[in-house]
């Protein structure tokens, strides 16, 4: 039986529901907050963009068990029929609290907070999970893009190499707000009003006879937006021909808008390119280089001068290849009136419901403090904001326009050393002392009652300590 979206209740982790149904039997459905933060930075990583929360947002405010959905559990022999019954009137009334969307964070900061009863909390956290993870992953990773390439316009090429469907449109939506100027995604155009671009493939060059006859078929067709992918068989036989191409449309009063270099050696071949345009008199045909970039790759050929207008990005921005991964989690953060913490060896949480302030020196980023979320801090910005109640999205959502220029303004804000594409410096994060004592207070506490001590007065040895 195939599922629909409206099925989406079901994208959750067996042991959601597994623990949902203890927690029913139990009558143990308290308000609860968990928090969602990243633990660690992937390599080479200094800030996190926040993304994907609109598509939490409204997950949250559809979210229901359907009719179909409650079938296929009854099916499973996992779960009572009490249970199930319940489920079919479950609805998400909590609320949720969030950096917004463009906004920058850092670890072991809150992105997100969820106060709910338990039951609709932990049933939530492998969808809340899945969207912001990925979202945040590729919106941090395109911002290292569009940093390296300074003021070079930068595209989408991603979609036929990401992790799907799904993740085909929020590569380009994420990557839109980081900065990226289009996308050749025709549907994420449709979808989020995002720009479109792109040029040919070596197929539609091959295809044709001889190269030039692609060139001029495609100039034809499209003498407005006609960029021409010059190295099918050689991009400096290649360049000669978009020459020629240009002087024939420049003599209907047109205008060739570039060429594209996809292989080779992208420094020396856009040299070479740039030279026989520009003695051709050419100087406005833009260069376009692709082919397996990503940000490294950017820096490498800025710091060369490398004379490229703009760059399709790819596959390597589109799974996050250096970095396709973070350690992203969701954590019971307070249970009832009960502050919680995990202890786990590399696993500690922060506990309880929490704020991250910003503070700003002279206009620019200074430092941040993650704080009790009743604590409060003069002089700056408390970052989480009450973005649903009673299970409703509170306020309207900013338009995909608004984040990217919200994430643009604040980027700008940031020094360049936390910026930096390899070894950034650690951008300055600390508890505030209502947080380090509550922290120290629940540590000892928990090691004393939960913790069982050997004889010789050591705690027992994590698996894998030497």
């Amino acid at each position: 039986m195939m599922m629909q979206s409206e099925d989406m209740a079901l994208l959750t982790d067996l042991y959601e529901l597994t623990m949902a149904q203890s927690y029913f039997h139990e009558d143990h459905n308290e308000p609860a907050t968990f928090s969602l933060f990243i633990r660690k930075y992937p390599p080479n990583r200094g800030f996190f963009v926040s993304c994907g929360l609109e598509d939490v947002l409204r997950y949250l405010e559809d979210f229901r068990f359907t009719i179909k959905a409650i079938d296929w559990l009854h099916r499973t022999k996992i779960f009572s029929d009490d249970f199930l019954d319940y489920l079919k009137e479950l609805r998400f009334i909590g609320e949720v609290r969030a950096i917004p969307e463009g906004r920058l964070f850092f670890v072991n900061e809150p992105v997100l907070e969820v106060t709910a009863p338990i039951i609709e909390a932990q049933i939530v956290e492998t969808f809340i999970i899945n969207q912001i993870n990925l979202q945040t992953l590729i919106a941090t990773k395109a911002t290292r893009c569009v940093h390296a390439a300074r003021s070079r316009s930068v595209v989408d090429f991603s979609l036929r190499r990401t992790q799907g469907i799904d993740a085909g449109m929020k590569v380009a939506r994420a990557s839109y707000v980081a900065g990226f100027s289009a996308t050749s995604n025709v549907l994420a155009g449709v979808t989020y009003g995002i720009p479109l671009s792109g040029t040919m493939a070596h197929s539609f060059v091959s295809s044709y006879e001889h190269e030039i006859d692609a060139f001029r078929a495609f100039a034809s067709n499209f003498p407005e937006r006609s960029i021409l992918l010059i190295e099918t068989y050689d991009a400096v036989a290649g360049a000669h021909k978009a020459v020629e191409v240009a002087r024939e449309m420049a003599a209907k009063g047109q205008h060739l808008q570039g060429v594209r270099i996809d292989s080779g050696d992208l420094l020396t071949l856009g040299r070479e390119v740039r030279r026989i345009l520009d003695e051709a008199g050419f100087h406005d045909v833009q260069i376009v280089g692709s082919g397996g970039l990503d940000e490294f790759d950017l820096e490498e050929l800025l710091q060369e001068n490398a004379p490229y207008d703009a760059y399709g990005v790819g596959t390597r921005m589109g799974v996050s290849g250096d970095a396709p991964w973070t350690d992203m989690a969701y954590k019971l953060v307070r249970y009832g009136e009960r502050p919680i913490m995990k202890l786990s060896s590399g696993k500690v949480s922060l506990p309880d419901a929490k704020q991250v302030f910003r503070f700003t020196e002279a206009g620019r980023l200074h430092h941040d403090v993650i704080a009790l979320c009743d604590e409060r801090m003069k002089g700056a910005e408390p970052l989480l904001k009450t973005v649903m109640a009673g299970g409703r999205i509170k306020d309207p959502l900013p338009s995909l326009r608004e984040i990217r220029e919200q994430f643009c303004e604040e980027f700008s804000r940031v020094d360049e050393k936390y910026k930096a594409i390899r070894d950034p410096e650690v951008y300055p994060v600390h508890l505030s002392p209502g947080l380090q004592a509550l922290k120290e207070s629940l540590e000892q506490e928990l090691e004393a009652i939960e913790v069982e001590v050997e004889p010789t007065g050591q705690r027992p040895r994590d698996l894998g300590e030497s």
